[in-house]
């Protein structure tokens, strides 16, 4: 075999050498970050302090309509996902005490009216000397929410992009925001259990179904 010859063969053999790493290779690891953004930035469950704050004037004998709807808000979602009880935290030694002792019953009608059982209600008293004359009644409970670690670190220059891969704050707002939005955390775990099929309403599908496309009567009259 000639030095020519044998030169062309090589350079076949690492051609087809190189073109078979390729095809074996990883298809995460070809032009592509290795590490996913929801393996950077996951998403986690934990029991977390649920708080509203109501804060009630010196001389305020009656709750607005906004304020209930807040509270009955917050009762609501206590009631659909809240564990354990929900605490009502009465100010003392503050200069609206009175007006807070004043406006209580409307408090707890209206954590009634948002579903909230009123055996799990439990008041409790704070000092609140040092809040001003406004100190907030504070609503609170635990439940389980979903959270993110902060955005925003950015350990790396983002001009340096010779190896393709995503920054490390990529994906991290779109997380944030999934956890935020959610309503029930625990649907991250898994799907829900199906719910009973409405035979009513399914015959009325298929029976429409069978009878075919109905169309609106011409308006031509010849």
């Amino acid at each position: 075999m000639s030095i020519k010859a044998f030169v062309r063969t090589a350079g076949v053999l690492a051609v087809a050498a190189t073109t078979a790493a390729c095809n074996t290779a990883d298809p995460i690891q070809v032009s592509g970050l290795p590490d996913d953004y929801r393996t950077r930035h996951p998403i986690i469950l934990s029991e977390k302090e649920q708080t509203l704050d109501v804060p009630i004037a010196s001389g305020q004998r009656e709750l607005n309509i906004p304020v209930k709807s807040n509270i009955r808000a917050f009762a609501s979602a206590f009631a659909s996902a809240g564990t354990g009880s929900l605490y009502l935290m009465m100010p003392t030694g503050s200069p609206n005490a009175h007006a807070v002792d004043f406006v209580r019953p409307q408090i707890i009608q209206a954590i009634a009216d948002g579903g909230a059982a009123r055996g799990r209600v439990i008041v409790q008293h704070y000092d609140a000397g040092a809040y001003g004359p406004a100190a907030p009644v504070r609503l609170s409970y635990n439940a389980v929410a979903a959270s993110t670690a902060p955005c925003g670190n950015w350990p790396a220059d983002l001009s340096k992009t010779a190896e393709n891969r995503h920054y490390y704050n990529y994906g991290c707002a779109t997380q944030s925001n999934l956890a935020a939005i959610i309503a029930n955390p625990v649907d991250l775990m898994g799907p829900r259990e199906t719910s009973q099929i409405d035979a009513i309403q399914r015959a009325a599908v298929i029976e429409g179904y069978q009878s075919g496309p109905r169309g609106a009567a011409s308006e031509v009259a010849y």
